[in-house]
């Protein structure tokens, strides 16, 4: 069985005001232990919310694909471990939109985090023109198809379904929509690494909250959540990283 996880993405909020919500989210992962907790925080507050995380795993919003090199305002992954990340998002829908990222893009972001170590939680959705025109299944198989590095394993990968349509609205999916998008993720998966795919999670993403996060992670093949605004505070994170336990039985 996967372990569910629950991963907030703090985006470019967070400074060294706001550690003490740190602290009590990884309070509340300490305390439900049947599920996987992290926090993705800004590059500048990694090594300081790592010295308050205990356990909980903080990890970066994005990495370079280089090494090293003339990259100017850029992050390698050796960085990001030196830093204290353990793991990293690559391929947000974010970085697709405002950055104008590819998949070949995603692509060798994660395999440059692979292969310094960092796990890696790559992104995937379709927007909101190709939802209504009917092509999200077709959109999500050609990202995970030309994103997906060499050597995908549950050790070290995990897959994220967002709708770019949901993120910061307040709009879901149906769980219909969902739980479809990801049986169509988990076979795609399954075409491209075995049955290793199996083992791989696949998060959910898009305006999750305490009020829907429970039925949401109910729903067959959602082995998680990547969560924005709502993992900024602990008053609004904790509950859904309760969901998640009580989903886990």
């Amino acid at each position: 069985m996967r372990r569910k996880l629950v991963a907030g993405n703090w985006k470019m909020h967070g400074l060294r005001a706001q550690l003490g919500e740190v602290e009590a989210i990884a309070a509340a992962a300490a305390a439900n232990r049947q599920v996987d907790v992290a926090l993705c925080v800004p590059f500048t507050l990694i090594a300081a919310a790592v010295a308050v995380a205990g356990d909980m795993p903080i990890g970066a919003q994005d990495v370079h694909e280089a090494d090293q090199g003339a990259h100017t305002g850029n992050i390698s992954a050796a960085m990001l471990r030196e830093a204290g990340a353990t793991l990293t998002i690559v391929g947000h829908s974010e970085r697709r939109a405002d950055q104008h990222e590819t998949s070949h893009d995603a692509w060798a972001k994660a395999a440059a985090a692979h292969r310094r170590g960092l796990r890696v939680i790559l992104c995937c959705g379709e927007t909101e023109a190709e939802h209504n025109a009917g092509r999200a299944e077709r959109i999500v198989q050609s990202q995970i198809e030309k994103s997906l590095p060499d050597g995908a394993s549950p050790d070290w990968l995990t897959l994220a379904y967002e709708p770019r349509w949901a993120i910061g609205t307040g709009r879901t999916p149906s769980l219909d929509q969902i739980e479809a998008i990801h049986a169509i993720a988990r076979a795609k998966l399954r075409m491209m690494v075995g049955d290793a795919a199996d083992g791989i999670r696949i998060l959910y993403g898009g305006s999750v909250t305490a009020a829907n996060a429970e039925a949401i992670l109910a729903v067959d093949n959602v082995d998680g959540a990547l969560v924005g605004g709502a993992s900024l505070t602990a008053d609004k994170f904790v509950p859904i990283v309760e969901a998640a336990a009580r989903a886990s039985g």
